[in-house]
């Protein structure tokens, strides 16, 4: 008996090997009962469970979504897709978790298992070509008699959703699986869920969408990638376990900016970052220290808290604040309320519009809203006082053209002869128009010129102390010869992470331009006989900045 099974199951692989070359899509792939979805070629597959499947063979494990050495029909049979009978059955392959449960379902007690390497869920498919039976084959049947002229039908088809191109953000759900919210309003939350990534429209090149589970421990249901149509996505959410536990949500986001926001899991370059974090009550730990990770890392945090905590358990609450200290920015943007995960309805298109305004998501990275440009100005006596005007000009051009702020980019300056004089730093002012006015009124100083010197002082005092995770420019602007050593710390700024920019004017030696510049030297060197050219830079080392800042990132 168990080598009868066995040809089944290799029967059942050619099968699938066979038929899924060069067939239709909606097409179902014969099977065996014993078939497994760890063997089918795609994640994504029709295929065809033949009848009268022995029920005490088939090896099931897991509820709702099955480890994937999991038998299909068996799975289809327990989901309540086909019956003995057989049928067509819709597998989507999904990723491996932890803890599948076992259950007793239409006859098929499945198993538990503690871990696998991938997953599947079962659905029913919708109008097929083929007439389902347990038997298929490859010949045509004869009709005898008078052929009868088929009648057409006009089938009306849905239009096609497309991708919300005003939309174009990469996009994390951290949804509540705690004990807090309980299995039933954990559903209600899904089925919010949902009808949200409808409203956004999801797919290239508009919003990606991938979730989170809150609980004891995060868990990653799905990336960015794994699903690119709101179709998919919603029948991706419906199957989501809950989990239970406590409501770890610092966890969560910690876990959400370290993991999830990579490269290898489809973040896209150039994209605004969301997560938006669903709490039914309170968090269970600190969230403070994963929001400001969040803001660093360029993520837009936005909270979702439902069914605030009543007077009577204020008590249980470790940190009253936790909203405003999670989100991006506590401006009430951010943030998003409702009064329970009932009559959902009226709030998902107001959330939509929010996630989608990716003007006014202002912890998203970019080369304007993330670096730290330090200004370190010649104030020797070969420049005088008309020109240190025009220098002026051209370094605040370039900072006009970057978004500063408190939580955007920062400017700071240093002017030097022999001396240094630190003339504002980059907290001094967190607005442009504050920064634009301090640069504009520096007073120019007179005396020689020691560029060494500056640079040591403006690592030293401009940028060890902590300034945000922006990263770091030096724009260094000088008429002459320098009478010390610059390469040696123009090497040891670049140690640091500095990014050295050089901006010579007159007499200013090409070769001290050269060994200050950072790599590669062309790109990173400027050079003018007359002051008034300076004026030419502005454009090519905003642009050379945006340039580092996108390799950097």
């Amino acid at each position: 008996m168990s080598m009868w099974f066995a040809v089944l199951h290799v029967l059942g692989l050619l099968s699938v090997s066979r038929c899924t070359l060069g067939s239709e899509v909606n097409v179902p792939t014969p099977i065996a009962c014993g078939t497994r979805a760890a063997d089918l070629p795609d994640t994504r597959q029709l295929v065809l469970c033949p009848a009268n499947c022995s029920l005490w063979t088939l090896s099931v494990f897991g509820s709702g979504v099955y480890a994937s050495i999991s038998s299909i029909c068996g799975a289809a049979i327990h989901r309540g897709i086909i019956t003995l009978s057989g049928g067509p059955v819709e597998v989507h392959g999904l990723q491996g978790r932890t803890n599948y449960l076992s259950s007793f379902a239409h006859g098929v007690q499945s198993q538990s298992l503690s871990q696998w390497s991938s997953s599947f869920t079962v659905a029913r498919t919708i109008s097929l070509p083929l007439e389902v039976s347990g038997q298929t084959s490859s010949s045509s049947t004869v009709v005898s008699g008078a052929a009868k002229k088929p009648l057409k039908k006009t089938v009306k088809k849905p239009p096609p959703t497309t991708a919300n191109r005003d939309c174009p953000v990469d996009m994390a759900l951290l949804l509540d699986s705690s004990y807090n919210i309980g299995q039933r309003r954990f559903n209600l939350q899904k089925s919010y869920i949902s009808k949200l990534v409808s409203m956004l429209k999801v797919g290239s090149p508009g919003p990606h969408v991938g979730v989170v589970q809150t609980s004891e421990s995060p868990r990653t249901e799905f990336y960015l990638t794994n699903y690119t149509t709101a179709k998919d996505l919603t029948f991706a959410i419906k199957e989501i376990p809950y989990i239970g536990g406590n409501t770890n949500t610092g966890k969560a986001i910690l876990h959400t900016v370290r993991n999830f926001f990579n490269l290898d899991h489809g973040v896209r370059r150039g994209y605004p970052r969301v997560i938006v974090v669903f709490v039914d009550g309170w968090p269970s730990d600190n969230v403070e220290e994963a929001a400001v990770l969040a803001r660093e890392s360029g993520i837009n945090v936005f909270f979702v808290s439902v069914a605030k905590p009543a007077p009577e358990e204020a008590n249980m609450v470790s940190d009253p604040d936790f909203m405003r200290k999670a989100v991006c920015k506590d401006n009430e943007f951010f943030t998003f309320t409702m009064p329970s995960w009932f009559g959902t309805n009226k709030f998902v298109k107001p959330l939509a519009h929010k996630l989608c305004s990716i003007d006014q998501m202002l912890c998203s990275k970019t080369c304007y809203n993330s670096v730290n440009l330090g200004f370190l100005i010649d104030g020797s006596s070969s420049v005088g006082d008309g020109n240190f005007r025009l220098v002026l000009e051209l370094l605040a051009n370039i900072a006009r053209s970057f978004d500063i702020s408190d939580i955007g980019s920062r400017i700071g300056a240093i002017q030097f002869t022999y001396d240094q004089r630190m003339e504002f730093n980059f907290n001094d002012y967190t607005t442009k128009d504050d920064a634009l006015k301090a640069l504009k009124n520096i007073a120019y100083m007179s005396g020689g010129t020691a560029t060494g010197d500056a640079i040591n002082f403006s690592v030293k005092n401009l940028f060890k102390p902590r300034t945000g995770s922006g990263k770091k420019f030096l724009i260094i602007i000088t008429d002459g010869q320098s009478y010390d050593d610059v390469r040696g710390p123009a090497m040891a700024a670049q140690r640091e992470g500095i990014t050295v920019y050089t901006v010579g004017v007159a007499w200013a030696p090409m070769e001290d331009l050269r060994a200050m510049a950072s790599e590669p030297k062309d790109s990173h060197m400027f050079f003018t006989r007359e002051f008034t050219g300076l004026a030419d830079f502005h454009q090519p080392i905003v642009r050379g900045i945006c340039r580092d800042f996108t390799e950097f990132n």
